[in-house]
């Protein structure tokens, strides 16, 4: 790639960067609605360098990487930059369905199924790894979105629900000890009153806390404490809020 696309494809990524910064502050309506404004004008200005850059990419994977000695090396070649081709343009779309990115992954198998060679494997995983990465810059324009990548609105969270079910049993020093402790394994009483410097009462006030918010379980009277699904999801929440916000620094 020449010079001059490789400073437009820099310049694109940059114009990323900076996008992905601002979601990161972007938390109300008002900053979601400025956010699409900036998402709608890279669409726009870039759409063009971005499907150049991509069928690029496939006319240099394909040459570089499929097989050299084989007889079906034009057919297949000219079959994969054709349905790599059309899944370039979709670049240019302000939204792509999830249902067409699945379509888009049915064809590919459909194509396989035509290869009667074993190393067809190899070209076969080229074609793929160009849609994916196509996938990929789809998601970081934010024009593709799985249901996995679609977060509910934070004006949607119920207040009261989150505050007494996530944020308050995690909110005091020993609680969030005792979570970190049986994250790892499971506690006894015993262990946990060492552990805590609580004894009795103090330290059963606290482990009912948890218990009742469905963060830990006791596995039998008297037995250890365990952490729940619910309990790790939290911690691992709130592990990554933590590392992203002060592992910058």
């Amino acid at each position: 790639m020449d010079d001059s696309k490789d400073s437009e494809i820099n310049d694109i990524q940059e114009k990323l960067n900076e996008i992905h910064r601002d979601i990161r502050t972007f938390i109300e309506d008002s900053n979601r609605q400025h956010l699409e404004s900036i998402l709608a004008f890279v669409r726009s200005d870039y759409s063009n360098v971005l499907e150049n850059h991509l069928k690029k990419d496939i006319e240099t994977g394909l040459a570089k990487n499929m097989v050299k000695k084989c007889d079906r090396l034009e057919e297949c070649r000219a079959n994969f930059t054709a349905t790599l081709n059309q899944s370039a343009s979709l670049i240019k779309k302000s939204s792509v369905d999830e249902k067409l990115i699945d379509t888009k992954r049915s064809d590919f198998k459909d194509l396989r199924a035509t290869m009667p060679y074993k190393k067809c494997d190899i070209c076969f995983a080229e074609a793929s790894d160009l849609f994916e990465k196509q996938v990929i810059l789809m998601k970081s324009l934010k024009i593709y979105e799985t249901k996995t990548d679609q977060k509910q609105a934070i004006s949607l969270i119920p207040s009261q629900s989150a505050i007494e079910d996530v944020l308050e049993p995690c909110c005091h020093t020993k609680r969030f000890e005792i979570l970190k402790a049986v994250s790892c394994q499971s506690m006894s009483f015993s262990s946990l009153s060492q552990l805590t410097g609580l004894r009795g009462g103090n330290l059963l006030f606290h482990l009912q806390k948890l218990t009742d918010s469905g963060m830990i379980i006791q596995k039998h009277e008297r037995g250890d404490y365990i952490i729940t699904g619910k309990g790790f999801r939290v911690m691992e929440g709130i592990n990554d809020i933590y590392c992203s916000l002060f592992n910058e620094h």
